[in-house]
């Protein structure tokens, strides 16, 4: 059983990010800390936290159509979604209300929308939600499929980013790296941890993590 370790925001100390360091394999890199973000992503009560932490971030000048939740994120994506519209947060739909969406995608990664989904990004001002972003490739993919479909983006958010930009676009994180000063991301065939031979703890995703042996 791998064990965790806390982090508390000093700016918002009711959520708390958990975190396991080791050796992590990604679909998109090698990582030394896996960000254990599941009772953010189910618990009400952090989900609920998260999107008024997150909602700050964005003022009332700003339009949102659309959340596009990734990795997991609907019940932040919804209550994100009631935190914009009470801080005055403008929506173009007909309804005057938010579309909270997750998408499918294809083999290759890329994403998906069905016909009955499309009229919720075309012409649509998308906001793109994800629980963290790592190297960015799929978030530079889904922002690209975002503009596929005819969206516009009014912004990024995550819970943990390690960078500050993609693709042009500013990233609106609760935590960064300079909450874990020590984390590291590799490409799969520059792994510095393969290196010193540190044996793989587990390979992870968007939905969790499985661990080896």
């Amino acid at each position: 059983m791998l064990n965790y370790t806390k982090i508390i925001s000093k700016t918002h100390p009711d959520i708390t990010l958990k975190v396991i360091k080791g050796h992590f394999v990604t679909p998109n890199s090698h990582i030394n800390y896996y960000i254990d973000m599941t009772t953010m992503k189910t618990r009400q009560s952090e989900a609920r936290a998260v999107a008024h932490a997150l909602a700050h971030d964005y003022v009332a000048t700003t339009i949102v159509d659309t959340i596009i939740c990734m990795d997991g994120t609907e019940v932040i994506g919804a209550y994100l979604a009631d935190e914009l519209t009470k801080a005055g947060v403008m929506s173009m739909n007909q309804h005057k209300t938010i579309y909270v969406v997750t998408p499918e995608y294809d083999q290759l990664g890329q994403m998906i929308f069905r016909d009955n989904m499309k009229m919720m990004l075309d012409k649509k001002n998308v906001l793109l939600l994800l629980a963290s972003m790592t190297t960015g490739k799929t978030v530079s993919r889904a922002i690209d499929g975002i503009k596929y479909y005819g969206g516009f983006i009014s912004g990024v958010s995550a819970i943990f980013s390690a960078g500050n930009k993609v693709a042009g676009y500013d990233i609106h994180s609760l935590y960064s790296k300079a909450d874990i000063p020590d984390y590291a991301s590799y490409s799969h065939d520059n792994c510095k941890l393969c290196q010193e031979g540190a044996k793989v703890d587990a390979i992870c995703n968007g939905f969790g993590y499985s661990e080896i042996g």
